[in-house]
């Protein structure tokens, strides 16, 4: 059982270490829809089969579909996309900021009491949670939704601009 969960950090972590180090942005948003894979299957190890199957709807579904149309309604030329040259301060800044949020991560762990409950766990199913999601919380999730639509349609106008309708009239 911990060989599994051993592979799927593996996994897990190397998709999101290789996203993190491609020139190419659409090889790391496939890559970064892997590490989110991943951590649906980790929600599955675990036995939160809700969790994993949200996370593969919303996350590698969703959200990697809506990072993709985005880059890709972006796309500008080769020259446009060069990276700027490095500079060392650049560098030092995001080594300072990353040992920041390790930090706080770290902090909030640590004051997290780790008690085991006296009781066993509820038994919730699936079913259970979905009639929660579309009884009660039904305007909540129907206003998420709007919203990345909304959010998706403001990057295709973003991204059409204006252009010229005859190909001479471009400079």
């Amino acid at each position: 059982m911990n060989a599994v969960l051993i592979l799927i950090a593996l996994v897990t972590v190397g998709a999101a270490i290789l996203a993190m180090s491609r020139r190419n942005l659409l090889h790391s948003v496939l890559l970064f829809a892997g590490s989110w894979a991943g951590v649906g299957a980790f929600f599955l190890w675990a036995g939160a089969e809700f969790a994993a199957f949200a996370q593969v709807l919303v996350y590698v579904g969703a959200i990697s579909m809506v990072v993709l149309f985005a880059v890709l309604l972006t796309r500008r030329s080769r020259e446009d996309l060069a990276p700027g040259p490095v500079s060392r301060s650049r560098a030092i800044s995001a080594v300072l900021a990353g040992i920041a949020v390790a930090a706080v991560l770290l902090a909030a762990v640590a004051g997290t009491p780790l008690a085991v409950s006296a009781g066993p766990a509820p038994a919730v199913s699936v079913r259970q949670i979905g009639g929660e999601l579309m009884g009660p919380h039904a305007a909540a999730l129907l206003v998420v939704g709007v919203l990345l639509t909304v959010a998706l349609l403001g990057a295709v106008v973003l991204a059409a601009g204006d252009r010229p309708e005859n190909p001479e009239d471009a400079p």
